[in-house]
């Protein structure tokens, strides 16, 4: 017999789920998939030969179009316009409110 002084409380075990299983259900997975669609719809709207171009672009610049040549710079813009990058940002962030009005409440 194990004298009382010897003795540790130990906490019940929990139910088996884990943290990234109680992550995945937060997640807005309708959400994810419709700002998936959107990629991929302005994604296909340029040809494999423009997509290689494009990728080839963005990875030269590493994220600075001041790492381009200025031929490159109107290549990349000419490009961005072609994947109308300001119209998918509109749908995404039209998502991004879901059902709220877009407009503000007059006072």
């Amino acid at each position: 017999m194990v004298p009382d002084r010897y003795y540790r409380a130990v906490a019940k075990p929990r139910k088996s789920d884990s943290k990234l299983k109680r992550r995945a259900q937060v997640v807005p997975w309708t959400a994810l998939l419709q700002v998936g669609a959107i990629l991929v719809r302005r994604w296909g709207a340029l040809s494999a030969r423009e997509r290689a171009r494009f990728t080839e672009l963005v990875r030269e610049s590493r994220g600075r179009v001041s790492n381009l040549s200025v031929k490159e710079r109107l290549e990349l813009r000419k490009l961005a316009r072609k994947l109308d990058v300001k119209g998918m940002g509109r749908e995404l962030i039209a998502l991004g409110r879901g059902k709220r009005s877009h407009r503000r409440k007059r006072r």
